[in-house]
């Protein structure tokens, strides 16, 4: 290796090294200002953590079935108890978080960001295409979230796929009014009167100088329709329009704790009722903080 590469690779380790430490530092001043933020942002990672190293750390297969140690209260070898199959909880729980996050991120990702480029080139374009645009997405406002997401399972049918895009269309008005808001008070700015006169095409002023400027308001979206997601995926697979079994999920291990078992094993539907509260939480109170952090109007000085 020669001295000049030498020198090259000292100083993309020093860069690197920068950047570290400024994320770092602004992960820090998040947490000081923002403690109920940053406690919902650990107990994300946690679950993360848990859906990613599901198959090292869950104590059992959760679809392995044991008749012998059916509806097993809470003990030693099956910490959470197990189910009317045998299954152990704790180790479905620790699967279920993988299933919830990705239909979450998915069907969060997949709305926020059609929602978001429908409603910037509906701010854009303006006129009759704005009206129409948004016409269609007040009929789908009129709907609430969890009928609009039976509607759209009900004709695509149950499994993975079509729950995510069942979650998926009840998020995209939601998103475009929003980013329709921030779009429309960057259309006449100066910039942008910079981009038609140098001849720019429409795409190319969508793609490359609106969209960019309404990321804070996108990225607070996709964090608080990840709660929403996780809580539609459980209502739709708590109703077996969801995820089928034997995948672990937890609105499907509610559904397993059925009336007939709500005395002989409670377990059953406490700890996956808690997983779904926690982290809904945990994404609502990291979203609420998102939000106080980006947006200029609540920013702390």
């Amino acid at each position: 290796m020669t001295m000049a590469q030498e020198t090259a690779r000292a100083a993309r380790t020093r860069a690197s090294g920068r950047r570290i430490r400024a994320w770092l530092r602004v992960a820090l001043r998040f947490a000081r200002r923002r403690p109920l933020g940053a406690a919902g942002a650990l107990i994300i990672l946690v679950m993360l953590a848990a859906a990613v190293l599901a198959g090292f750390i869950a104590p059992y297969d959760p679809l392995t079935t044991d008749y012998a140690a059916m509806l097993q209260a809470p003990s030693a070898p099956h910490w959470l108890g197990t189910d009317a199959f045998g299954r152990d909880v704790l180790s479905r729980i620790i699967y279920g978080s993988r299933t919830a996050l990705i239909v979450g991120f998915c069907a969060s990702f997949l709305g926020a960001s059609l929602g978001t480029v429908m409603g910037v080139a509906s701010a854009y374009f303006g006129g009759k295409t704005d009206l129409i645009v948004q016409r269609f997405m007040d009929l789908l406002l009129s709907f609430p979230l969890i009928v609009l997401a039976l509607v759209v399972v009900a004709v695509l049918g149950t499994g993975t796929l079509n729950v995510i895009l069942a979650i998926m269309v009840p998020m995209i008005p939601r998103a475009a009014l929003v980013a329709r808001s921030s779009a429309l008070s960057l259309r006449e700015t100066p910039f942008i009167d910079a981009a038609r006169a140098l001849g720019f095409g429409h795409a190319r002023i969508i793609f490359r100088h609106l969209l960019p400027n309404v990321m804070a308001p996108y990225l607070i979206l996709l964090t608080a329709f990840l709660g929403q997601a996780i809580l539609l995926e459980a209502s739709l697979s708590f109703l077996g329009l969801g995820v089928a079994e034997p995948v672990p999920a937890w609105g499907l291990m509610l559904s397993g704790a059925a009336v007939e078992f709500a005395e002989r094993a409670p377990w059953m539907a406490i700890f996956p009722g808690i997983a779904i509260s926690v982290s809904v939480f945990a994404f609502n109170l990291f979203g609420d903080s998102l939000r106080d952090a980006l947006d200029p109007k609540l920013r702390v000085s």
